[in-house]
């Protein structure tokens, strides 16, 4: 098993040090998916939410998420984030909005979990804005993509398991 870098040999929680690691350019691609109702996504695509633009608010809402990542994951970095860009791709089968998220950072660390904070959040506001038409929504498959850049290289995902 690979040694988990946030615990001490204690087993203590603890921020990695990275002040000695080499400043690469970095990316990490996540997604993620709201499935709901054929009527809940005719709301989106009409622009007849109730609560207003529920794809601008989203954006907005991950692009924010991203960016406050340290904040709200025990033991993430600060980054000077150089690029978070969020984006939708309407299903009709099954019907929902697919969420993707891209975040770039030239630094000592990778920019993983903000890519994935900023799918989350996204899908988060995406139900916040449709939920009087349909509570029954879900926030399914989210997931790292790809990452590229720092010391273990590039990952890409496999196939999407089935839901």
């Amino acid at each position: 098993m690979t040694r988990l870098t946030h615990l001490d040999d204690k087993g203590a929680a603890r921020m990695v040090d990275v002040s000695d690691k080499a400043a690469t350019h970095r990316t990490a691609q996540a997604e993620g998916f709201v499935a709901m109702a054929p009527a809940t996504l005719a709301l989106v695509e009409r622009g007849d939410a109730k609560k207003g633009d529920v794809l601008a608010a989203a954006r907005i809402a991950g692009i924010m998420a991203a960016k406050k990542t340290h904040e709200l994951i025990p033991l993430c970095h600060p980054l000077a984030i150089t690029k978070a860009a969020v984006n939708f791709e309407i299903s009709q089968q099954p019907p929902g909005i697919r969420v993707g998220a891209e975040v770039k950072v030239a630094g000592p660390t990778g920019v993983e979990m903000e890519a994935l904070t900023a799918v989350t959040v996204a899908c988060l506001t995406i139900y916040d804005m449709l939920k009087a038409a349909d509570k029954a929504m879900t926030l399914d498959a989210i997931r790292l993509l790809e990452k590229t850049g720092g010391r273990s290289g590039t990952y890409r995902a496999a196939e999407a398991r089935k839901r």
